[in-house]
């Protein structure tokens, strides 16, 4: 007979409470824009609403299907090519943001569907070629090769998620053994990268100076004749880069320990753009305080642990290591859109997961969850 699995309940139950709560901050979060530009305040929340139906679906999917399908060289390779065509005819279809893939009146973005094909090809390149990790012939430069275009591919219009992957590509290598001056170099390549992106791009380079050296300070005295400000200015979309973070840091200064209550935040009231997708953090912390903030924090921590220890017990590599891919991506993630709300890194288009407005990110996250609480059970 067949092993009886039993659910992961911690993991499950952390995710729909997290799933639960965000819906009902994203309706307080949007409420008021949706009914000014789309006639209905609900407009937000019936759609996301429609994506989480599918995305649920997806996530029990993948739970009840034994991870061990996903090791397949067919299925890892496929994948990550289907997902690499997808971003570069994405670039030319999307004209203006090389993002959004529309299909009727929504849409999807494939740098999405990228976190979920990395994960898995990921445990399984590591798992098949796992005992000759440090060899740069036979590992390395064709890893390299193929990660570094899905990777680029994904940095051509948004440079928070590479991030993510590059430091899950990194993870999840350092855990199986990868030497630390390989390490070193995969940061010096991966930091290079990001910088060349964000001088690719002028709005990157305003937010990143303006973050970092808001009266140009120190950009002055290396940069006297001001090329890097001229840079800066040929796109609008730098001229007030620091408007979100003022406005977000005044939303979690106004919500204190216990917060306004929901529905009584003010700063999503046309001060704070974007309140429902990337700054909702910061609705959360002035409607429901630190209590709410922390409480957050504290649900992402749980899928940590319960990622972490299915990544400890797992007894097969390829199991372990889609525990730890998974689990990076969306705790990384989630720090990171902390991180920029509170004002400890540049402005970022990354949302937080299961509570942001984005179908794309919540069917990339649902998925991931979904393999997690699958090895999760396998574990034990």
């Amino acid at each position: 007979m067949a092993q009886q699995l039993k659910t992961d309940k911690i993991l499950f139950g952390a995710v729909l409470v997290m799933v639960s709560f965000g819906m009902l901050m994203l309706y307080s979060a949007s409420s008021v824009i949706a009914k000014i530009d789309r006639g209905s305040s609900w407009y937000f929340v019936v759609r996301q609403l429609e994506w989480v139906v599918v995305s649920v679906g997806v996530m029990m999917l993948l739970k009840a299907t034994p991870y061990r399908k996903l090791q397949n060289r067919a299925v890892a390779f496929s994948t990550l090519g289907i997902t690499f065509l997808l971003l570069v005819a994405v670039y030319f279809v999307d004209t203006v943001h090389h993002r959004w893939w529309r299909v009727g009146p929504g849409g999807f973005q494939p740098s999405e569907l990228a976190k979920p094909v990395l994960v898995v090809f990921l445990a399984f390149f590591v798992a098949w070629r796992g005992r000759a990790i440090n060899n740069p012939r036979y590992t390395l430069l064709s890893v390299a090769g193929s990660l570094g275009l899905l990777i680029s591919g994904v940095a051509m219009a948004d440079l928070g998620t590479p991030v993510i992957l590059g430091i899950t590509v990194l993870a999840v290598f350092f855990v199986a053994g990868l030497e630390m001056r390989y390490c070193v170099a995969v940061i010096a390549v991966g930091l290079i990268g990001v910088v060349v992106f964000i001088l690719a791009e002028p709005y990157r380079l305003g937010r990143v100076v303006r973050f970092f050296d808001k009266d140009f300070k120190y950009i002055a005295l290396v940069d006297p004749h001001g090329k890097i400000r001229d840079r800066m200015n040929q796109t609008l979309r730098t001229r007030d880069t620091n408007y979100q973070l003022e406005q977000s840091e005044i939303a979690l200064g106004t919500g204190g320990v216990a917060g306004l209550g929901l529905m009584n935040g003010r700063q999503k009231l046309l001060y704070l753009p974007f309140a429902h997708t990337d700054f909702i953090y910061a609705v959360v912390g002035e409607e429901t305080g630190m209590v709410g903030a922390v409480g957050v924090l504290l649900g992402f921590l749980v899928i940590a642990w319960r990622g972490l220890r299915a990544t400890l017990r797992m007894r097969d590599d390829f199991g372990r290591y889609l525990a730890l891919g998974a689990t990076s991506v969306i705790v990384v993630q989630a720090l990171m859109n902390i991180s920029v709300v509170l004002g400890m890194m540049p402005t970022k288009g990354i949302t937080l997961p299961m509570m942001s407005y984005g179908g794309s990110s919540l069917l990339s996250t649902l998925a991931l969850l979904g393999i997690l609480m699958n090895v999760s059970e396998h574990a034990g």
